[in-house]
């Protein structure tokens, strides 16, 4: 089983919940490939019944057919869900758009009165989820440390995104315990996790089964492979590191390097569009 949960994700926990009372609402940012694997029960405890507005990121890389499956099920919770790839500029206006509308009637008060109402959201999600790159979106600039990997964000950042809006952009939280086997490899393979303290052999094996699941011509086409000579997912690895190059001295296949091959070809999207739940 997969288990990672550092330090400083146990100190961050009890940090969003003692700064939840300064905020109004809150953004949570999920993988729009594994959604409901990003889904953290401890954010219960921070978010209590304040308003959560849902952000399906990197929707780009998702059929349109599952994000709405997925708007619909949030929205049944009562809540808003919005999906977004923000790495386009511009796109995540939309996120100001949804609080402006939750503090509506609040906002018209306060200006009645010629007060300054400054509505201010945590950000919340899993690691490497998108919420940096979220708020620098918004603010049109770098504000926010990013990276393409899990753990990059250390610490919390207050972040003006509006002239009436406060963003507090937070550390990723992992579950401390992973009783899903399922929704653990979901994060492992999207890159919520970090490459360092897992097993990509297997972590690349578990998304072939995935792929295959979905369809076995998603693997095929793009290595040129024969997915019906392999009765286990390690020989179709094994061939894509020999499609790929992955040759050692002795001729021996390096899967270890073939596996980080197609997590990064899956992870950027070079495999289509696909939704692991």
């Amino acid at each position: 089983m997969i288990n990672w949960f550092p330090g400083h994700m146990s100190k961050t926990l009890k940090q969003m919940q003692s700064d939840s009372k300064l905020c109004d609402c809150f953004v949570y940012v999920l993988d729009a490939r594994c959604p409901m694997s990003c889904i953290n029960p401890e954010f219960l405890k921070v978010v209590k019944d304040k308003p959560i507005i849902y952000i399906l990121n990197k929707a780009d890389l998702v059929e349109k057919t599952a994000i709405d499956k997925f708007k619909k099920h949030f929205n049944a919770l009562g809540s808003e869900c919005l999906s977004l790839n923000a790495t386009v500029s511009g796109n995540s206006k939309i996120i100001i758009d949804a609080i402006n509308k939750i503090f509506k009637s609040r906002l018209e008060q306060n200006k009645l009165k010629g007060a300054n109402f400054i509505t201010r959201a945590m950000v919340l999600g899993v690691p490497n989820s998108g919420k940096s790159t979220i708020v620098n979106n918004l603010c049109k600039k770098a504000r926010a440390v990013t990276g393409n990997r899990a753990g990059v964000t250390k610490s919390k950042q207050w972040i003006k995104v509006s002239d009436s809006i406060e963003f507090m952009d937070t550390p990723g939280v992992l579950l401390p315990n992973f009783d899903d086997e399922e929704k653990a490899y979901n994060l492992a393979i999207v890159g919520s996790v970090k490459d360092e303290v897992l097993n990509l052999v297997e972590v690349a094996t578990r998304l072939i089964a995935r792929l295959n699941a979905i369809d076995e011509n998603i693997l095929s086409s793009k290595y040129r492979v024969d997915i019906g000579e392999n009765t286990q997912n390690i020989g179709t690895l094994s061939q894509i590191g020999k499609k790929r190059g992955c040759v050692v001295k002795g001729g021996e296949i390096d899967v270890e390097r073939a596996a980080k091959i197609l997590l990064t070809d899956f992870r950027t999207g070079k495999l289509g569009k696909i939704c692991l739940e």
